[in-house]
């Protein structure tokens, strides 16, 4: 990656801490490379400044946009987002086909691995497709904290659980004394 042409927008103002944008010009058009979040552990911008030593802060109308709308989603409102800014180049084809089905899963439902395995045809798959999206380089516009565990449980996410479940119970999604999801039908099922 060419630091040169590599840009950061900051999100400074959600409930979840900092978020940031890594984006780059490709043929004249800003497309997003990697969307970070805040963990309770380590801030995005703190994990920007380890990951990319030389990177500028900078940012353009659509980039702005797209900023907007996430720090309007991690807010609890309901936002649609467009695959038309994602870089997919560093993704396989298998990721691609994870994050794509994933995408399609509604807000205010839920799909399993297991279920999303099964979608895509790759029965013993359910691992595989939970790593797609542990790495899912553009969480929130890929809402990688649709996908759960097949008993219920929430399952990892890049911005931690705390986050997941919340943004789920922004989405009306309800949970039990344990912590679990409690839905009549998971989307793919």
């Amino acid at each position: 990656m060419n630091p040169e042409k590599t840009h950061l927008k900051i999100i400074k103002s959600t409930p979840f801490g900092p978020v940031a944008i890594i984006w780059s010009l490709i043929e004249e058009k800003p497309l997003i490379l990697q969307i970070i979040l805040s963990t309770p552990d380590l801030s995005a911008e703190e994990e920007v400044k380890n990951a990319y030593r030389f990177i500028n802060e900078e940012s353009c109308r659509q980039i702005d946009e797209v900023a907007f709308k996430l720090e309007r989603f991690l807010k609890g409102d309901e936002v649609h987002f467009s695959r038309d800014m994602i870089d997919w180049n560093k993704c396989s084809f298998f990721q691609k086909m994870v994050l794509n089905a994933e995408y399609n899963i509604p807000r205010g439902s839920v799909s399993t691995y297991q279920l999303l395995a099964r979608y895509l045809g790759k029965e013993k798959g359910t691992r595989a497709v939970g790593n797609a999206l542990a790495r899912n380089p553009f969480p929130i516009i890929i809402p990688c904290h649709r996908a759960i565990r097949s008993d219920g449980s929430l399952g990892g996410f890049q911005g931690g659980v705390y986050m997941k479940r919340a943004l789920l119970e922004a989405e009306g999604i309800v949970f039990d004394h344990q912590g679990k999801v409690i839905l009549e039908k998971f989307y793919y099922e």
